[in-house]
């Protein structure tokens, strides 16, 4: 008598294009995302006194350092954005950035042990990162909106229909740091030396992207040259749409656009090309 053939329901295989993103597969997995996310958001704040409070403690403390140093000491111009709300809008989208970019990075350094005993979409982890920070930018960006209706109340801020691009330019933020921290995550296997540089590097470009100062305040070349830092163009439309300042023009998001794009297929590629042998290397 014979057997009936038994069907398969789920098949892990090494065999898929690079630039498959198994965007499927990981909708599936959408409950470990949620548990990545759960435990990323406890950890930060474990054993701590003040809890989440340090997500408006942290942009606070760091808005009134730029206060102080830039717009006291340095007198650097924010194109007549009262400055605290200048600073703290360059904080808040600079913090969502640097900490979903350093924490991608790690996807697989920092799970290897993980990675090696059981099987899930390597994606998940990524994205669980970009998530969680999202969380914390969600409650920055209240504390920013809170400043910004008083000083709309005031008269001082001049907010226009840009400011309905502020999702785009959210969704934007997030495929740079995921694309840039895919190709990193993938060569840190191997380079080990590049996890010690990044966080200095990641500071150092701090200083290239229009956190503390204006891109209109930049001369000559610089400023021309500011526009292919895929930054510029979010930093520079986000506060022209919230501040009404700058000499922000759609061309800037364009080129923003462009280059994150290709670096995020970069980063697919890389990524998907090195987590079928990372384990040999981590």
């Amino acid at each position: 008598m014979n057997e009936p053939q038994q069907k398969w329901t789920e098949t892990i295989d090494a065999n898929h294009t690079l630039f498959d993103l198994k965007l499927k597969e990981v909708w599936n997995y959408k409950d470990l995302v949620y548990m990545f996310v759960k435990r990323d958001f406890i950890s930060s704040f474990k054993q701590t006194i003040l809890g989440p409070i340090w997500f408006f403690i942290n942009p606070i403390l760091t808005t009134i350092v730029y206060l102080v140093v830039f717009s006291k000491i340095a007198k650097l111009p924010t194109d007549g954005a009262p400055p605290i709300l200048f600073y703290l809008a360059g904080v808040t989208l600079w913090n969502y950035f640097s900490g979903s970019l350093l924490g991608t990075s790690y996807t697989f350094s920092g799970n290897a042990s993980i990675f090696g005993k059981v099987y899930f979409p390597r994606l998940v982890t990524p994205l669980s990162v970009v998530i969680s920070n999202l969380m914390r930018f969600g409650v920055q960006l209240l504390l920013f909106i809170i400043g910004w209706g008083y000083y709309l109340y005031k008269g001082e801020v001049h907010p226009n229909i840009w400011i309905l691009a502020t999702p785009f330019l959210i969704f934007l933020m997030a495929l740079f740091a995921l694309g840039a921290g895919m190709i990193f995550s993938s060569l840190t296997t191997k380079y080990k030396d590049l996890s010690m540089l990044l966080g200095f590097g990641v500071s150092l470009y701090m200083y290239a992207t229009p956190v503390i100062f204006p891109a209109s305040s930049l001369p000559g070349i610089f400023k021309k040259l500011s526009y292919y830092n895929p930054l510029t163009g979010i930093f520079e439309c986000f506060k022209y749409a919230w501040l009404g300042v700058g000499d922000f023009s759609p061309i800037m998001l364009g080129i923003s656009t462009i280059i994150i794009l290709i670096l995020l297929a970069i980063g697919v590629v890389v990524f998907n090309r090195v987590e079928k042998t990372f384990m040999d290397t981590v």
